[in-house]
């Protein structure tokens, strides 16, 4: 059997401007198997009595899990498999509460094809079409095998 390996764009196929989008509805599942593989089991996201005491008055989905929504376009369509982060800056504008739909957006700022690097900015935003996040970052895209 042979095995045939799936690239993403290479640096030479991709331009400034390029978006890629991805949307998911994050339910209470996937806030309690993130808590559960990352071990992060702060009781603002896992805890409803808790949380109703807390400045957001409901559980919270992980940041984190929010931001993972760009490393999935990063990582699946824009570059695409093989892509390795470099670095990444967030802010995190909104809350993120259970059965919200976030959709992300990733937008590739510029190139620099010498150092095989891409510079991206991203957002996610709700289904109030409230911005949640915003991040910058820098990612290689793969690189085709000869």
């Amino acid at each position: 059997m042979v095995f045939q390996e799936i690239i993403g764009k290479t640096i030479e196929e991709l331009q400034v401007g390029d978006k890629a989008y991805f949307s998911k509805t994050l339910s209470e599942t996937d806030i309690y198997q993130f808590a559960a593989v990352t071990g992060d089991f702060n009781p603002a996201h896992v805890n409803e009595v808790y949380s109703q005491n807390t400045f957001f008055k409901k559980r919270i989905a992980h940041g984190m899990l929010t931001l993972s929504l760009v490393s999935n376009i990063l990582g699946t369509q824009m570059p695409g498999p093989g892509t390795i982060f470099v670095s990444e800056a967030v802010q995190f504008k909104a809350p993120v509460y259970i059965n919200d739909t976030i959709e992300a957006v990733v937008e590739i700022r510029d190139i620099n094809r010498e150092k095989n690097r891409v510079t991206f900015e991203a957002y996610c935003m709700n289904q109030h079409e409230t911005v949640v996040l915003r991040a910058q970052g820098e990612v290689m895209p793969p690189k085709k095998k000869p």
